[in-house]
């Protein structure tokens, strides 16, 4: 919690003094249970000719004040937005006028008048009568500068919403994003499920869980760090086309783009590969642009990204050749690999292969400078443990993950459905974690799902949080999140 300042302990004895005051008065500040609205601040701004001089009833926070002898003014907040209030002794009453006056800004109030406009032209509700619906004890922030410190904006949500309007445009048009990938996918005939968050193995995806326990079992249980594994259960029971929007949980790093909850989407479609998956992500990100910005064409922190289809598409190799020199075409050895990794300048293990090297030299040298939509494809199977093998180099998987400003937004398979490649692929990747810090177990039940038979699949996951980052222009991934995580203060 923030440090109350000197001047701000001042106010707060003050509103204190006046909760007592009015339950002195027999004036409940929480009293009241609910409020019949009636209209809101939009409603009456758009329906204004029809709604001239007509009663209405409206609730929300006190913004403004600007007090004056026998009519004042002040400025109603509501979930749609803002409405000027006129307040006139000889229209209320000398009481009601002289409470008006008494109230504070941030207070909630439910008010009735009628609505007009003003000599200057402004949409104002003439009020009638107001009621007192809940006492404001802190002070909001000053109006004219809002919330500026960005870490109190994130641990004080709530406040940042109520004076900084552009961080309510940001979850509005996020709701907007989520509303435009369902109805997109859903034309499309996919399914949307629900699958478990808590999971009795930690497994999928290379990350570190969060780990409990559950007590009535007795056995450790772990947060989901994917959703893909169940996802593609349902593929084996029939269920052609699913898709799941999730919280995902990763006990790893905090940065501008990382945050250990997120919000994935997951869509898997069954006779499908991953160059069906490529023409999906381009008419999500489409759409997407089209609802919040009614164009395909987009800045993100002063750079122009073009997001109409297609995209740019590329190999991993023809990215590496083409940012750092070395054609992976030329050898297959793991140490020519590591010797030319280390001559660009890429940063290698001692033991890495040809495959980790490849992917090495992307990470490190071509993925910054991907700033248009670009789709890369044939990932190396080291780093791939749940993508189909190419046919025609078993070095390479059917997989691509696509970039733009820099960084990357979504990744896809042709799934993998050989339960005996498979079950190999996870005895490495623990052989691997178990190497080093990392957790991973062998999920014997996903095998046997593979068993009774997966079908040819295509399958892809994209971060909400990201894509909302770049429709919103937002320069961090707790901008877009209500209530990122903290460090307690």
């Amino acid at each position: 919690m923030e440090k109350v300042q000197p001047e701000a302990q001042h106010v707060l004895a003050l509103r204190a003094e006046k909760i007592n005051t009015l339950r002195e008065n027999g004036v409940e500040p929480y009293g009241q249970t609910k409020y019949a609205v009636t209209h809101h601040s939009a409603d009456i701004a758009k329906d204004f000719d029809a709604l001239e001089g007509q009663p209405v009833k409206l609730a929300g926070r006190l913004m403004s004040k600007r007090v004056m002898g026998k009519a004042s003014f002040a400025h109603l907040c509501d979930a749609a937005g803002q409405i000027q209030l006129y307040c006139k002794r000889d229209v209320m009453g000398e009481e009601p006028y002289k409470f008006f006056k008494s109230l504070d800004i941030g207070d909630l109030v439910g008010v009735e008048g009628s609505v007009f406009r003003t000599q200057a032209g402004e949409i104002s509700i003439e009020v009638a009568g107001l009621i007192l619906l809940a006492k404001s004890v802190h002070p909001l922030p000053e109006k004219f500068h809002g919330l500026q410190d960005r870490d109190l904006r994130y641990r004080q949500r709530y406040v940042d919403l109520l004076v900084n309007p552009a961080s309510a445009l940001v979850f509005r048009q996020r709701s907007e994003i989520m509303r435009t990938i369902r109805s997109f996918l859903d034309a499309k005939g996919y399914l949307e499920v629900d699958t478990p968050v808590l999971h009795t193995l930690a497994t999928g995806a290379a990350a570190r869980p969060f780990k409990t326990h559950h007590n009535t079992l007795d056995i450790p249980m772990y947060l989901r760090i994917e959703l893909e594994l169940h996802l593609k259960r349902l593929i084996v029971g029939g269920l052609e086309r699913v898709y799941e929007i999730g919280r995902i949980f990763r006990n790893e790093g905090m940065d501008t783009r990382h945050n250990p909850e997120f919000t994935m989407i997951e869509m898997y479609c069954a006779y499908a590969d991953y160059h069906d998956m490529a023409a999906l992500a381009e008419g999500i990100f489409e759409a997407c642009a089209l609802a919040v910005h009614g164009k395909t064409q987009i800045e993100y922190q002063g750079q122009e990204v073009e997001l109409k289809a297609p995209w740019k598409r590329m190999t991993m190799l023809e990215a590496v050749l083409q940012y750092t020199g070395i054609d992976y075409t030329a050898f297959d050895d793991d140490a020519t690999a590591r010797e030319l990794s280390d001559k660009a300048g890429v940063e290698i293990k001692k033991d890495m292969t040809w495959g980790q090297c490849l992917y090495e030299c992307f990470d490190q040298k071509a993925e910054k400078s991907l700033v248009q939509p670009t789709f890369i494809f044939d990932y190396p199977t080291e780093v791939s443990p749940l993508a189909r093998l190419k046919k025609d180099d078993p070095r390479l998987t059917e997989r691509f993950e696509f970039f733009m400003v820099g960084w990357e937004g979504g990744n896809a398979f042709s799934e993998l459905n050989d339960p005996v490649d498979q079950k190999g692929r996870f005895e490495t990747q623990l052989k691997h974690n178990m190497a080093g810090d990392g957790l991973a177990e062998i999920d014997d039940d996903y095998i046997h799902a593979l068993e009774i038979g997966l079908p040819p699949t295509g399958g892809m996951g994209i971060g909400i949080d990201r894509l909302v980052m770049l429709l919103t222009d937002s320069p961090s991934i707790r901008d877009v999140i209500l209530f990122p995580t903290m460090k307690p203060v």
